[in-house]
């Protein structure tokens, strides 16, 4: 089978992210190269029916990720839920011509059915919420490549400011406060990202675990 080769590219650096955009790109050529990097990788690919994104995550981007990750497992764990955290996995769907790298996914409400194995989304849900970074611009429309994966939730953050996004029919409608966090609203998040800033992560989560304490519903 021939590789049909892309034509046209765009290349950003800034730093926060070094994004490479190739477009018409096959699937083959798509996952041949997943295959050929590997898992344990610096680059992040995403992939939409021949558009094929290369990200390397610099700190400005790899930092408010992992607090972001923090955030949403102090939440849930101090909750009395349970959550699978998945990273940065590999999320395609072959059928749909489309496959993303998230900053950070996560299975809450369907931790039970995906616990303890290798996830497979021909089978299984998608995960239940989706983070994505994006400091600088991306050619991927992600809250479509989200929607038409079928993730119920996306938070997306641009280095100043969160949108939540809840899955509509469709289509992604913002909103204001998580589905799966509902008892949580933006402004906490603000609050515990100026801390961060301010006074230290470890401090952050200290001050979060205790808000949770005195909040969590009964």
């Amino acid at each position: 089978m021939q590789t049909q080769l892309p034509v046209t590219e765009t290349t950003q650096t800034s730093s926060a992210e070094q994004r490479l955009t190739l477009s018409n790109v096959s699937w083959e050529t798509y996952e041949k190269l997943l295959n050929a990097f590997g898992e344990h990788r610096a680059v992040r690919l995403h992939y939409d029916e021949g558009v094929l994104e290369f990200m390397v995550p610099l700190e400005a981007h790899e930092n408010p990720s992992d607090i972001i990750g923090a955030f949403i497992r102090r939440l849930v764990v101090d909750s009395g839920c349970d959550i699978k955290s998945m990273a940065s996995t590999t999320l395609r769907r072959n059928e749909l011509q489309k496959g993303a790298e998230p900053d950070k996914c996560f299975y809450i409400q369907n931790e039970s059915k995906v616990r303890g194995r290798e996830v497979d989304l021909d089978q299984d849900p998608p995960p239940d919420l989706v983070v994505e970074v994006d400091i600088t611009h991306t050619d991927i429309d992600k809250n479509r490549l989200y929607a038409q994966l079928g993730v119920p939730e996306l938070w997306r953050f641009n280095g100043q400011s969160l949108t939540i996004y809840q899955l509509q029919g469709e289509q992604y409608q913002e909103v204001e406060q998580s589905r799966s966090l509902p008892w949580i609203n933006k402004a906490l998040f603000y609050d515990y990202l100026n801390t961060c800033k301010s006074m230290g992560e470890a401090q952050a989560l200290r001050q979060l675990s205790a808000w949770i304490t005195t909040h969590l519903p009964q």
